[in-house]
């Protein structure tokens, strides 16, 4: 179907305000961008009594920042470490603040957002590092937190969503349990090179092109070899069986879509139980757009998918 118009309108304000592409920015500059384009927005008033506190995990001789996001509610609740999106290079605990609150009070979770390392200071696998080592912590102390150890899920959006993939094969080469669930969203399953059809049908115009993407892939990897291993593609992955139930959304104008739904085919021939949702007409970075809800009822509905998928498992 046509790209939906009311996220044609988002885009074409986006590109009103003269900013250069991302693969013309330095990576500071792109994180300036990210939190400019946050600015845009007025914060959602129904997610402002979320409880959110800050804190560290010690962690392998370093210490990793995190948030954690809490609506209440009765006995233990699941949890969902959480890793933003941003390519790897630009996002931020600060940029992915509202989708932790809403997503913590649709589906009543306790969120734990991680505040891993970015490239390209710190480049491949450091931020996946601490974010494997984050979920491991929380699955040893889920209980001091106020929640059940036995539903603990990771997700992301985008770069964010590679990341929770891998650390769900991780934990599972490495003979942990209890990881109950992965919702992925949009995530980056396999390098550019070479180009899906998704990457060529939607190289531009519609939010994440196809150069921005390699520029965020550049900034990550050290070399392009790097690109051949599963922590970075996890598509590449010898096997997906053993692994968590997953909740998997692609974008019809994205040019992830393709790899997205290369993993979800891969997933349930592996034998694990997917929740595929493709979205029509929506572009990537739709689903984490809280702050549009009001022009984007498309965001807010998959918000209450992925809720409804939380509960389900319960």
């Amino acid at each position: 179907m046509p790209l939906d118009p009311r996220l044609q309108m988002l885009l074409d304000e986006a590109k009103a305000l003269g900013h250069p592409p991302a693969h013309e920015l330095t990576p500071e500059e792109a994180r300036v961008h990210r939190v400019e384009m946050m600015a845009r927005f007025v914060p959602m008033p129904e997610y402002a009594d979320v409880w959110v506190e800050e804190g560290m995990i010690a962690a392998e001789g370093r210490k990793i920042r995190v948030k954690a996001y809490s609506a209440g509610g009765d006995g233990l609740v699941p949890v969902v470490v959480f890793f933003h999106g941003g390519g790897w290079v630009a996002g931020t605990l600060e940029t992915h603040d509202p989708y932790c609150r809403a997503l913590a009070k649709e589906a009543g979770v306790l969120v734990v957002s991680v505040d891993y390392r970015l490239a390209p200071e710190h480049k491949f696998p450091a931020g996946l590092e601490d974010c494997l080592a984050a979920t491991e912590w929380v699955l040893a102390h889920a209980g001091e937190l106020g929640a059940d150890a036995s539903r603990v899920m990771v997700g992301g959006d985008s770069a964010g969503g590679t990341l929770a993939t891998v650390v769900a094969l991780l934990l599972r080469d490495k003979g942990v349990t209890g990881l109950a669930g992965q919702i992925l969203l949009y995530p980056a399953a396999a390098y550019y090179d070479p180009p899906t059809a998704s990457y060529l049908e939607n190289a531009l115009g519609y939010g994440l092109t196809r150069l921005g993407m390699m520029w965020f892939w550049d900034h990550y990897l050290n070399d392009k070899s790097e690109g051949k291993d599963f922590r970075a593609a996890p598509l590449l992955a010898d096997s997906l069986a053993g692994l968590p139930r997953a909740f998997v959304v692609t974008a019809e104008y994205d040019v992830l879509r393709d790899e997205g739904q290369a993993y979800a085919k891969r997933l349930a021939k592996a034998g694990v139980e997917v929740t595929e949702v493709f979205a029509e007409g929506m572009n990537h970075g739709f689903a984490a757009s809280v702050n549009e809800f009001p022009f984007l009822p498309q965001a807010k509905e998959m918000l209450r998918r992925v809720a409804e998928w939380v509960k389900a498992g319960g």
